[in-house]
């Protein structure tokens, strides 16, 4: 079954959808190594995502959308970078192209690895390094690395009430005001 049919069952509209006769579908092979971490394996040359172009994109659709996933319109920007260093030329392209974007999103959903890897190695458990080298007053940063159910989850809910995300940057703002960014870190809302 297919993404798009199995989309339509679910009342995903998918009007956007592009497809490229001559390309394939990137995949990802993953495996849950005996520690418990995951181990990716990628098939991606030439595949259709990489072939896409700015003119196949529908922009009165995406103007549209409440939360555009992953992008630079000025929705509520979700973004989740996803570090798959295979997937990149070096991991220097990698860092300058996800922090390229990061002070633009207003939530962003990272793991501890990904922490690590944009710090430089600091600890992805110390809330000063999210607060001094990773957050901007108009984030929301998930550092629980809860994964793609809990921002879909997230997205969801936000784009039923985007009054409830305009709640959450006013609290950010009065608490990015008022408090220390060490008294920012024990009260910090994580989503």
């Amino acid at each position: 079954m297919t993404l798009m049919v199995l989309g339509k069952e679910n009342n995903v509209d998918n009007t956007g959808m592009r497809f490229d006769k001559q390309a394939r579908n990137a995949l990802a092979f993953v495996t849950l190594r005996a520690d418990g971490e995951c181990e990716f394996m990628f098939f991606h040359h030439q595949s259709a995502d990489m072939l896409l172009t700015e003119a196949e994109l529908d922009t009165d659709l995406i103007q549209k959308s409440t939360i555009f996933h992953y992008g630079s319109i000025r929705s509520i920007l979700s973004y989740d970078p996803n570090l798959r260093l295979p997937l990149w030329p070096s991991p220097e392209a990698a860092r300058k192209g996800i922090l390229r974007i990061w002070d633009q999103a207003d939530v962003i959903k990272i793991s501890e690895d990904e922490i690590m890897f944009l710090t430089g190695g600091d600890d992805p458990y110390d809330d000063k390094v999210v607060l001094t080298k990773l957050f901007h007053p108009n984030l929301n940063v998930d550092t629980t690395g809860a994964g793609e159910a809990f921002v879909g989850g997230l997205l969801l809910n936000l784009a039923k009430n985007t009054q409830l995300f305009k709640r959450c940057i006013e609290v950010y703002k009065y608490l990015w005001g008022h408090y220390s960014h060490r008294e920012m870190s024990d009260s910090i809302i994580a989503f």
